[in-house]
């Protein structure tokens, strides 16, 4: 679709305005002092963790000369639980360059920004975007997912060409009046809506055409090449049938089992107890359909070489197959045995 980016942009802009109800202290804010500070804190922390951090630096630092000021040990007491030491260190050091070696004023190009200590690709373009409303776009991972699922993209986000694609794609979408209003928009959409696990598709502004939604590949992108090998995974296997027939995936991702066959994958980071009303609410939010009978099995576990497999499945049964689901593969149930499947879904199919 060549008019899909202006589209978007649109219903982002939109759903910014009238249903984004995200709320964070330094959202809005225009001093680039305390967007560097916001980003640099919230670099592999969670927002509600560094959402204190932020608070109580300002409080403690108001403006940045009162940071390039401080000694070392007392902002590195105010760092303590956050981890990634290095962070800090990069903080103090980036502070004082700016505050006696640049008069307290940040620089406002790529080029210069780029250079400073602990700033990145994203860093700078949020600083940029944020504080001068500059045209460039952030790419983490809630842009990574959105721009993936909108549309329909399996390269991986971590490979060099995923890299590559995902930015030149982000600043096709970006909106380059409102840079900073749209940065802030799409990660807060991946963050509220488009979220990883239980993603809000059935009352989502983008699904009329979403291509993961239409193509039922929402919980299959984005793609990650090189995956984190997690101690344990918890990972839920939805057995979704419709009438006599099965849906199956076969995993391509770089991961374990690559290759063989399995139902559909919802996969978190803890552990998920789930009962028939979570089954149904997330039936209706990512298939749009109310299951016609759910059957939530025993918990299993298979230990590998490097990680732990904490696994469930949960047969679903719905009484026709759910649209954005008719274009994957189904097969008979009876012919599932001929399909090479993990060794705890083997397990299960052998049951009598």
């Amino acid at each position: 679709m060549k008019n899909k980016p202006a589209r978007f942009r649109k219903n982002l802009l939109s759903w910014n305005e009238t249903s984004n109800k995200r709320s964070m202290p330094w959202k809005g804010v225009k001093d680039p002092y305390k967007i560097w500070l916001s980003e640099i804190i919230l670099q592999q922390t969670r927002v509600e963790q560094g959402r204190k951090y932020y608070e109580s630096f300002l409080e403690a630092f108001p403006a940045i000369g009162d940071l390039a000021k401080a000694g070392d040990e007392s902002v590195f007491k105010l760092w303590e639980g956050l981890g990634y030491y290095n962070r800090c260190k990069n903080l103090l050091k980036t502070a004082r360059e700016i505050y006696f070696e640049k008069g307290g004023i940040f620089p406002d190009a790529y080029e210069d920004i780029i250079q400073l200590k602990g700033i990145g690709p994203y860093t700078a373009a949020a600083m940029l975007s944020f504080a001068f409303n500059k045209p460039y776009a952030v790419v983490d991972g809630n842009v990574f997912r959105v721009l993936a699922r909108i549309y329909g993209i399996d390269t991986p986000i971590d490979s060099t060409e995923g890299k590559k694609y995902f930015t030149d794609l982000a600043h096709q979408n970006l909106d380059k009046k409102l840079p900073g209003v749209y940065n802030q928009a799409i990660m807060d959409f991946g963050a509220t809506v488009c979220k990883p696990a239980k993603p809000e598709c059935n009352n989502c502004i983008m699904n009329s055409f979403c291509a993961a939604y239409l193509n039922g590949l929402v919980n299959h992108l984005p793609v990650k090449d090189n995956i984190i090998r997690k101690k344990i995974r918890h990972l839920t296997w939805l057995k979704i049938s419709a009438g006599n027939k099965v849906l199956i995936y076969k995993r391509t991702a770089n991961d374990i089992w690559q290759n063989l066959y399995e139902f559909y994958l919802v996969e978190k980071e803890e552990k998920t107890d789930w009962n028939i009303e979570s089954v149904k609410d997330f039936c209706n939010h990512v298939f749009s359909m109310n299951p016609q009978q759910i059957n939530i099995l025993p918990k299993t576990e298979q230990q590998l070489t490097h990680q732990k497999i904490k696994a469930q499945i949960i047969e679903i049964d719905f009484t026709e197959a759910p649209g954005t689901l008719h274009a994957q593969q189904w097969v008979e149930e009876d012919v599932l045995k001929q399909f090479a499947f993990p060794k705890l879904l083997a397990a299960y199919l052998d049951e009598p």
